[in-house]
């Protein structure tokens, strides 16, 4: 019967694309605003000189902020950098293969680790040497051992509070570090719902066509890593083999659970990453299953009150930490005429007052870098950098997963769950069967 549930749902979630880490889903097709970037980027690129370097942006927000430090950049060095954004669901792995094929390749592209796992491996420079390494400890390295991402921001994953409500129910965020210390406060805050205006005292959603990529890649994320020194990585090689650990899964169920017994049960079951999001930015859920990514959106509902992030504490054990990485990186193509001039600007964007100036105060994000002293002003950004600074966090293994993994199989597993049509030893057992049998189809990355 749960293969068969599973199976109902998988058939459903084949064929939906979606966007990227912490935005909403989409139907694969360009908005106005990224097709008019794109086309205007590609008009641009025609009238570059021979020398220009082609630099393609996967984060279609920040694409004014680096087409002017690309302008800064010139005046200061000469050196012409044409940006390319693509984003408003450009299947952005598909036109590096593409570009590749046309003998086209863009000189510096954003990759991330499932896509140098699963395509570019072959594609990009090797970066051994360069001065902005010894500076982060986030470079990416390959399986040589050689660093060929530079990291351009940190995100954290963890469950997003609203310190306000908190303090009115007598809560002190810093006490969230174990199972037990959750189940006593949304137990208390449950009960003061009314006196608090609250709708819930969680904002979950768990349908599996839209947002599997928030249950199955950054909840499951959790499991992988919460509580792990940033080099263990046994949960997630088990999971390459096609095997979970019962025991760890287990104790991740009892939190799942806990989230989704304390969420509002429409948002649950049928609700939007918009909905979401809404129910916590307008003061309705105290929690928020959700990480920093979704500060750029606070303003649009007129958020005011306190925030930031507590760890996905589900151990009944301290893990006082939250996941921060490194979502993504830029390398240098391989075959480029100006590895040398690529290098010289990614050191400049990552390590100059200029470049560190864009990329925290003007993109808002948080920097990578120990030599940078300039903080975001955005709340759950800003939050992060006690964890940083004190080196609580854990890894974001869940990027090493099989692609696809989250879209095809364990999203639905979630969504079973929220609905009732598993138990916890059902979700443990389905989840075990369902990792084993897409890895056996898919293999892992």
């Amino acid at each position: 019967m749960k293969k068969k549930l599973l199976a109902v749902l998988l058939a459903g979630t084949m064929t939906v694309t979606l966007g990227a880490c912490g935005g909403a889903s989409d139907s694969g097709s360009k908005s106005d605003d990224a097709a008019a970037t794109e086309s205007g980027d590609a008009a641009a690129s025609t009238t570059a000189s021979k020398d220009a370097i082609r630099f393609m942006n996967t984060k279609i927000e920040i694409d004014t902020q680096l087409k002017e430090f690309a302008k800064q950049y010139q005046e200061k060095t000469g050196q012409e950098v044409i940006v390319e954004s693509l984003g408003g669901g450009v299947d952005v792995n598909g036109q590096l293969k593409n570009y590749y094929a046309a003998g086209n390749m863009p000189d510096i592209f954003a990759f991330g680790v499932d896509s140098y796992k699963a395509s570019f491996s072959e594609w990009l420079e090797p970066l051994d040497g360069e001065a902005w390494i010894d500076d982060t400890d986030y470079a990416f390295k390959g399986d040589d051992g050689k660093v060929y991402g530079m990291p351009f921001a940190l995100e954290g994953i963890g469950i997003g509070y609203n310190k306000d409500i908190l303090d009115k129910a007598g809560i002190d965020p810093a006490t969230l570090t174990n199972i037990d210390a959750y189940k006593a406060a949304f137990e208390k805050i449950d009960g003061m719902k009314e006196e608090l205006g609250l709708q819930a005292v969680c904002s979950v959603a768990a349908e599996s066509g839209q947002m599997n990529w928030s249950t199955g890649n950054h909840m499951m994320a959790a499991y992988y890593s919460q509580g792990l020194a940033r080099d263990d990585k046994t949960y997630i090689d088990l999971l390459n083999e096609g095997k979970i650990d019962e025991e760890r899964m287990g104790q991740f169920a009892d939190w799942v659970k806990l989230l989704f017994t304390y969420a509002d049960p429409n948002v649950l079951i049928s609700g939007t990453y918009d909905d979401q999001l809404a129910l916590w930015a307008t003061g309705k859920a105290a929690f928020i299953t959700q990480g920093n990514w979704i500060d750029p959106s606070l303003p649009s509902y007129d958020v005011t009150f306190e925030c930031g992030l507590a760890p996905a504490a589900f151990l009944p054990e301290d893990t006082d930490g939250i996941l921060v990485d490194a979502p993504a990186y830029w390398g240098i193509y391989n075959g480029s005429e100006k590895i040398d001039a690529c290098k010289e600007f990614l050191t400049a964007l990552a390590q100059s007052e200029e470049g560190q100036k864009i990329l925290v105060e003007e993109c808002g994000t948080v920097s990578p870098y120990k030599s940078c002293t300039l903080e975001p002003a955005t709340p759950l950004a800003k939050s992060m950098l006690p964890y940083i600074k004190d080196g609580k966090t854990y890894a974001w293994d869940w990027l090493s997963q099989p692609e696809g993994i989250a879209q095809n199989a364990t999203g639905a597993v979630f969504e079973l769950y929220a609905k009732d049509q598993l138990d916890k030893d059902g979700f443990v057992s389905t989840m075990a069967s369902t990792v084993a049998d897409y890895v056996a189809a898919n293999g892992s990355n």
